[in-house]
C-alpha cells in the first residue's frame, strides 16, 4: 500500500526549508531581483545619461536622445534532494526532518548565491584594482578598498546600496590593518565581533569557501571579490524556492526536495569592480 504524507507535513517542511533558506542566502536583497518571471529569460531595462543644454528662445529644444537597452538573464532551474528511508524514521514523525531541513535550505541558498557571483564573475567590469595595491601581491587592505571606492566614485555610482564580497581570507588579511580595528579610525569594534559588516560605504559580506564555486580563485592563489551596487547586478527568480515530499516504493523511502528557477546578469558593468587578492 502507498504511502501518503499529509499535507500538513509538507506544508510544514516547506515553510521550514524557507525560513532556514532565507537565514543562510547572504546576498539576498543586495541585488535588482524581480520575482515571478514567466518564461526562460527575464530582460533588465539599461538607459543611458544624458546631458542638458543652453535653452536658446524661440528655437527648438535639443533631444537628450538617451540610449535604451536590455540585458537578459536566462533561468536555470536548480534542486536539491535527499532520501529519507522509512526504517530510519517512527513512520511520518521525520526524525531526521529537521537535519534534512538544514541540508537542502543549505544547499539551494549557496546555488541562489552563487548564481550572482557567476554573473558577477561574468560581467566586462572597466574597473579593477590589482594585486599589487597596498603592497606587493597583497591580500585584501584597506588600500584596495579604497582604490574600488574610488572607482565607484568615479563613475557616479549612488553612494547607498554598495556591496563588498570577499572570503573569510580576505576579512582575514583585513583584521590585521589598524585602519580597520584601531577605534581612531573606525567604529566598528571588529576584533571584539570577528568580523567587519560595514567599512568605507560597502555592506561586507562574508563567503567561505563552498562546493558550488564561491569567488573564484587561480592557479596563483589570486583571488577575485567584488565591489558593486545594487542595481549593477539583476536577478530574476522564475519559480521561488518550493519544497515537496514524495514517497518513492521502490526506495522505501521519502524523496525530500527543493527547487528553484533563476538567472542573473550585470546590468551597468560601471558599477562592479574586480579585486584581485593575493592570498597566502
Amino acid at each position: 500500500m502507498a504511502i501518503q504524507v499529509s499535507n500538513a507535513f509538507v506544508t510544514l517542511f516547506d515553510s521550514e526549508v524557507k525560513q532556514a533558506y532565507q537565514g543562510q542566502r547572504m546576498l539576498a536583497g543586495l541585488t535588482r531581483e524581480r520575482s515571478n518571471v514567466e518564461g526562460s529569460t527575464v530582460k533588465f531595462p539599461k538607459i543611458g545619461k544624458g546631458t542638458a543644454t543652453i535653452r536658446v528662445p524661440q528655437t527648438d529644444v535639443t533631444p537628450l536622445n538617451v540610449s535604451y537597452s536590455q540585458v537578459t538573464a536566462t533561468m536555470s532551474d536548480f534542486i536539491a534532494a535527499e532520501y529519507s528511508d522509512i526504517f530510519n524514521q517512527q513512520k511520518i514523525n521525520f526524525n531526521e526532518r529537521q537535519e534534512l531541513v538544514q541540508v537542502v535550505s543549505g544547499a539551494i541558498a549557496r546555488r541562489m548565491d552563487q548564481v550572482c557571483l557567476d554573473a558577477l564573475a561574468a560581467a566586462s567590469s572597466p574597473n579593477t584594482v590589482g594585486n599589487d595595491i597596498g603592497g606587493t601581491d597583497s591580500n585584501l587592505n584597506v588600500a584596495k578598498m579604497r582604490a574600488a571606492k574610488k572607482a565607484l566614485d568615479a563613475k557616479n555610482v549612488p553612494a547607498d546600496g554598495r556591496v563588498l564580497v570577499i572570503h573569510a581570507n580576505s576579512l582575514d588579511s583585513l583584521l590585521g590593518e589598524t585602519e580597520v580595528t584601531s577605534s581612531d579610525f573606525n567604529t566598528v569594534k571588529a576584533l571584539v565581533q570577528g568580523d567587519i559588516n560595514t567599512f568605507l560605504g560597502f555592506n561586507v559580506v562574508t563567503l567561505g569557501d563552498r562546493d558550488e564555486g564561491g569567488l573564484p580563485i587561480d592557479g596563483s592563489n589570486d583571488r577575485t571579490v567584488y565591489a558593486f551596487h545594487r542595481d549593477a547586478l539583476g536577478l530574476g527568480v522564475g519559480m521561488g524556492q518550493t519544497s515537496r515530499v514524495d514517497y518513492i516504493a521502490e526506495k522505501t523511502s521519502f524523496l525530500v526536495a527543493s527547487m528553484f528557477s533563476a538567472g542573473a546578469v550585470s546590468i551597468d558593468d560601471e558599477g562592479i569592480v574586480n579585486i584581485t587578492c593575493r592570498e597566502s
